[in-house]
């Protein structure tokens, strides 16, 4: 079992097999190791693979795609170097599909299709939308489906078509529907939330070894606001 030192609650196992381990990350655990000595999940898989293997030494996981600190939900690690090389590659020619979940403020009443310029700020950890011509700017687009509304509130579903940095948080920002406690991109600050209302919810992608087409699916249900507003599973 892996365990989030933050809660000491279980982390769940959504795959595992001797190439991959998928896992539903929770919110608030870094996806890996930084210079604040804070848990990442790709230490604590690590930790759980050796133990649960008795495997002397170091073990081998590679990060092949990375979620926010604050973002949950379902995340691809590789237990061999030719799986992450190949789950990389996949990556670069567009081959993944990734849909999120996000409660964002206020209400969202049609389909959109988003498309910004965006422009990472590494020194504040942030990205900002800029004009097409700016340096380093970026194009991103994703598409957002309507799920429900309530209290002034809306659930959505985004699927990503480009990857960029803070993308899907800073472009529902740019639109005017922030995601919900995400003060860092413009939403009230709520003080009991020690997250903000994002997941990946699905990942679809092609095994690197068996070539099999796999779809790994969250139905984690999240008993706190604003995500109990919805009936969610």
């Amino acid at each position: 079992m892996i365990v989030n030192p933050n809660t000491n609650k279980a982390i769940d196992v959504l795959f595992e097999d001797n190439h991959l381990l998928i896992v539903d990350k929770p919110a608030g655990l870094l996806s890996q190791a930084d210079h604040t000595g804070d848990p990442d999940i790709l230490s604590i898989a690590k930790d759980y693979l050796a133990k649960k293997y008795q495997k002397p030494g170091k073990v081998y996981l590679g990060l092949v795609h990375r979620l926010d600190r604050p973002v949950s939900g379902v995340m691809i690690l590789a237990r061999t170097s030719k799986a992450a090389s190949r789950l990389s590659e996949q990556i670069r020619k567009h081959e993944w599909s990734k849909t999120y979940e996000a409660v964002v403020e206020g209400e969202v009443t049609k389909p959109l299709h988003l498309t910004h310029y965006l422009q990472k700020k590494g020194e504040i950890n942030k990205s900002a939308v800029v004009g097409e011509k700016s340096e380093n700017a970026k194009k991103a687009s994703l598409d957002v489906e309507v799920i429900a509304s309530k209290n002034r509130y809306t659930l959505v579903s985004v699927n990503l078509i480009s990857g960029r940095s803070h993308q899907i948080r800073v472009q529902l920002s740019a639109h005017g529907t922030p995601i919900f406690a995400d003060i860092k991109y413009g939403a009230k600050r709520h003080p009991k939330a020690l997250d903000i209302a994002l997941r990946s919810r699905t990942i679809s992608f092609i095994h690197p070894v068996s070539k099999e087409k796999m779809t790994i699916t969250s139905d984690r249900l999240i008993d706190k606001k604003p995500w109990n507003l919805f009936k969610l599973g």
